[in-house]
Formats: structure tokens, sequence, C-alpha cells
């Protein structure tokens, strides 16, 4: 009677994630309600998952992840990598392939990709390409890099972590690169001299609608005593280091000077009227090498309990500061909080200084203040609080402490000095505590419909496992191969494997279908370590369909696509991926 309850279940956990008709967190809650109530696993068995190594270590792989795009470290090195093609499409082509790859191999590919979308876009912008050429074999050089490390994709850890727990060893960190890096090279000659051919030249959309003087603010910056920037010539003092930022006026004891007809030096004491990107005005405040005229704290975005966040408040229709000059409102007199900079959209600020701003509605102020402020602020009607422009901020300044803390990671974890679960708590905690990351990022940054997910299949896997369906549905499989060799029944698994995640989730499919290739493995009477890696590569073979990984969905709207283009492509891919992997793991993984 259980394995037919546990059948229905799965039968109807695998219409929802198909069909996605709830959430797909929510099908996992319904799993292990389901499982409960039908009292197929005790309540502390229905959320084992929870405690399981894999979720703790991916979700943990997320926050580091997050704290590599935060310090751009990963899009310094790949707008510098793709910069040196210098429009050449080949050239362009190869090197984006190959730093997505690189990349991937350690970071989980989503954030990859997340970051390499608007580079390649505005590269294709820049050198007349079309987009629609690079963003499939850059969504497929991620899946397919993500296959040679153990961190490359959360399905490995998750797999690696099950084996252990039905008593077999796990995978170790590069254990899995002797197949995966020659099958990431293979695919990656594949896509470099197939995309160019079988993918549509679409026009980029963005090109048309890219606005260079878009979240450009103008600020007041003070230099301070022992600023470096002292003795510089304002017209060009910024170049190098900050190229957004342009000088409009230097005010010099109450003298108005115009850096293209004044020839000036900086001196300490001086105020720069200046206007420049978000990043860049943040970035020398933090660094120091300016301050605010008006401010008496240093802007620290730190990991405190209490820490500096900034936002962008907007002026309301019907707002009581229409028509005031900024300084004598009460946002500019609170000592809790810095105006940083002004933004009038289509419009140019006629006033000279920034507190002498008369403020109208649509107006923008960025401000930096505490997190504790920033709910008094919420509530007022005066203004309305975007604080998604904290999410554009990249703190470049800690980008070697997120690289050398990454590097840590890889390190310990290879020479087996700890488990990844401890190396990616660790490396977690240290972009937090470092300054990297601050703790309401990290909290974003937990993907918590995946770690959902992952937990809810756990209990499933559990519940076939006790029920003995797993061992029922193996019985069935190998009866459909009775006679055939180890090697076609190894070859049946992978592509079992390829055919269901291009319908679920590759974790899901990992966590349901390893217990039915560990018990056909055993069926046969032969070591389930080929069966184990072929879940591993068969979940990442996920090519040939926009709803095969995330991915392949995130690059569909930029690039334009078709269902069909991604078939073109995908469906020979996969092929390769489950007939190498058929006849490559037990040369590697003897039976």
């Amino acid at each position: 009677m259980d394995i037919w309850i546990i059948s229905i279940i799965l039968v109807l956990a695998i219409y929802l994630l198909i069909t996605e008709k709830i959430s797909v967190d929510l099908t996992a809650i319904g799993i292990m309600v389901l499982l409960v109530v039908s009292r197929i696993l005790t309540p502390h068995e229905a959320i084992g998952g929870f405690a399981n190594p894999a979720v703790i270590t991916v979700g943990a792989m997320f926050v580091v992840s997050k704290g590599m795009m935060r310090t751009g470290g990963v899009e310094f090195l790949g707008r510098k990598i793709i910069n040196s093609a210098r429009g050449n499409y080949k050239l362009a082509l190869i090197i984006i392939l190959l730093s997505v790859a690189i990349a991937s191999a350690f970071i989980n590919n989503t954030p990859v990709v997340i970051l390499f979308i608007p580079v390649v876009m505005t590269m294709c912008c820049e050198f007349g390409l079309s987009p629609s050429k690079f963003l499939i074999p850059v969504s497929y050089a991620s899946i397919l890099a993500g296959t040679c490390t153990l961190i490359g994709t959360s399905t490995n850890i998750i797999i690696s972590d099950l084996s252990v727990s039905f008593g077999y060893k796990g995978l170790s960190m590069f254990e899995l690169s002797t197949l995966g890096v020659p099958l990431a090279a293979a695919g990656i000659v594949f896509l470099y001299f197939a995309a160019p051919k079988v993918l549509p030249a679409l026009a980029n959309p963005i090109c048309q609608l890219q606005d260079s003087d878009h979240r450009q603010y103008l600020a007041e910056l003070k230099i301070p005593e022992k600023s470096n920037l002292i003795g510089g010539s304002p017209g060009q003092i910024f170049d190098e280091k900050y190229p957004s930022i342009k000088v409009i006026e230097l005010i010099k004891k109450s003298y108005i000077y115009h850096p293209d007809r004044n020839k000036m030096t900086i001196t300490a004491g001086d105020v720069l009227l200046v206007k420049g990107s978000l990043n860049d005005l943040v970035a020398i405040l933090h660094n120091e090498e300016v301050e605010l005229p008006t401010s008496e704290k240093d802007l620290v975005l730190g990991a405190q309990k209490d820490a500096p966040i900034v936002v962008e408040l907007i002026i309301a229709p019907h707002s009581s500061l229409r028509g005031q000059q900024l300084h004598r409102t009460d946002l500019a007199r609170d000592r809790d909080v810095n105006v940083i900079a002004v933004k009038r959209t289509n419009l140019h600020l006629t006033e000279r200084q920034i507190h002498d701003v008369r403020l109208q509605t649509g107006d923008i102020l960025l401000i930096w203040c505490l997190e504790s402020k920033l709910k008094q602020i919420r509530s007022s009607t005066e203004y309305i609080v975007i604080e998604d422009v904290y999410s554009e901020l990249v703190h470049h300044r800690k980008a070697w402490w997120s690289i050398i803390n990454f590097i840590c990671m890889i390190g310990t974890a290879t020479l087996g000095l700890a488990d990844i679960m401890t190396c990616a708590l660790t490396a977690a905690f240290l972009m937090i505590i470092t300054g990297c990351l601050q703790m309401r990022d990290a909290y974003r940054a937990l993907q918590g419909d995946v770690l959902l997910l992952i937990a809810g299949t756990i209990a499933l896997g559990t519940a076939m496992q006790k029920t003995g369906a797993s061992q029922l549905y193996a019985e069935s499989f190998l009866s459909l191969f009775s006679g055939f060799s180890p090697l076609i029944v190894l070859g049946a698994i992978i592509l079992l494997t390829s055919i269901c995640t291009q319908l679920l989730s590759n974790n899901a499919t990992a966590v349901l279908l390893l217990p039915i290739a560990i018990s056909t493995a055993l069926g046969i009477g032969v070591d389930p370590k080929p069966f184990i890696v072929g879940i591993c590569f068969g979940a990442s073979a996920c090519f040939a369909t926009p709803m095969g990984y995330q991915t392949n969905l995130m690059v569909y709207g930029p690039g334009g696509y078709s269902f069909m283009d991604y078939m073109k492509l995908g469906i020979p891919l996969n092929i390769f991926v489950v007939v190498a992997s058929t006849l490559l793991i037990p040369l590697i993984w003897p039976f």
C-alpha cells in the first residue's frame, strides 16, 4: 500500500514540477506534508533534508557567489578579457566561452551567466555584433563546465552527499574533472563552430535604448587635508580611477572656476561640483579620497549590525518639499542622513551648489544612512524610497578579499583539510565579516525555492528508499534491459536522467533517480560508482529546451530566441554528452 501511495505522490510531484501549476517551493513543502500525513515518514524524517550537508553547502555557495558578484571580481576579469577581442567575432566568441567555462567550474553558473549577459550585450553594441550568436553558447558553456568540479553545480554537491548517505564514498573536488574537462572542451569546440552557423543573427534590442547619461548624478565633493588628489588638475584628476566622474566646477574660497577655462590645481578644502555614476561616486567616498561637505562621518559599508545603506529617494508628487531648497529641508538637517548627490531627469540644475537646489517632483536624491534610519524614512509620504539602487553597487576595493577568500576555499577543500560544507560555510562567513557582502545581501542571496526543493526531494527519496519503491522501480527498469551488458544499462540510466532533466530541475532529477541508479547497479551485481557519476553528467545534460535549465531561460528573452533555436544546438550536444559519458565513465570508474 505504501508503494502505491509513494508512487501517487511521485507522479503528482513530477506533474507539478513540470507544469508549475504552483511554485516549486510550495510543491516541495506539499511533498513533505503528504509524506507525514500518510505516515510514510515521521515528522523528523520528513524535515531531515534541511539538516542535509548538501542544503547547507548549496546555501553557503549562494552567499559566496553573491560576494564574488558584489565585489565585481568576476565581472572585472570578464570585461578585461572580452575587451581584448577588439571586435573580432570569432576571437570574441572563444574568449567568452572560455571565460564563462572557467568561472562556472568554480562558481554557481547562474550568477556567472547573470554577469555575462550585460557584458555580452554591451560588447555587441560596441562592435556591431548580434547577441543571439553568443547567449545560448554562454548558457551551454556554463552548464558543460559545471560538471568539471564538485562545486561547479549544486547537483554534484547533492549527489556526493547522497552517495555518502547510501554508504558510498563521496566525490572529491576534482574527481569529475577527468571526464568533465574533456567533455566541456569538446562541447565548447562544437559551440564555436556550430553556433555561428545555426543561431540567427538578430538585432540587439538595447543598442537604441542605451543612454550614456543614465544614472548620472550631480554631487559636491570636498577635498580633505590628506587627500591624494591635492595638486592634481580638476579636469583630469578622475579619468584613470573614476572615469564616469566629470568635474563641472571647482569652488575655492567662495570663488567658482571652470576646469575647461581656468587652469587650477586642487588644494585642501576645495569643493568640486561633479557629475558621475552611482558606483564611482560611492567608491570615491568609500576610499576616503574625498568627503561630503555636509557630513561629519565617513561612508563605511561593512558588516556591522546597523549597517549603512545607499538608497534613492524620489520626491513624491504631493510632497511638501517641492519648491524648498535642499539645505532647508528636514532631510538635509538630519544628522543621521547624508545626501550624496541629486539627479533631475532630462533637465539641468541651474543652481551653483547642491544645497541651493529647489526640489521638484521627480527629483532623485542619492543618500546614505543606517538601516534603522531607513525604516523611519520609508514611513514618510514625502519620498518614494528605491532600495534596488543598492544592488547596483559594486565594492571594487573588496575584490581581492573575495578572490583570496574564494581561492582559499577551493584550496582547503582540494587538499582535504576540511569537507566542502565546512569550507563553504567558512568562506560565506568571511565574505560577510570582511565587508565583501552585507547581511541583507547574504539573506537575499539564499535562493529559498532551490533549498526547499532540495529538502523536499530528499524527503521523497528517503520515502522511496524506506518503502522499497526505489527497489521496485529499479527492478521494473531492469526488466526492460534484462540480458544487456552493464554498459547498455548505464547508458539507459544516463539517457533517462537527461530526458527527466529537460522537464524537472536537475537537482530534483538527481535526487529522484540516484536511489534507482544505485539499486539498478546492485541488481546487476556491479559497482554503483559509475552509475553515481552517470547521474552527475546525465542531470547536467539539459540543453534541448529553454526549460531544461535556469540559465537557458535567462538568455531566452535577451537573445530573442525561439524554442527551435535551443533544439538545433541542444539535441546534438545532449546526444554527445550521453554517448560520450556512457563510453568513457567505465574506463575511468570501472564496473
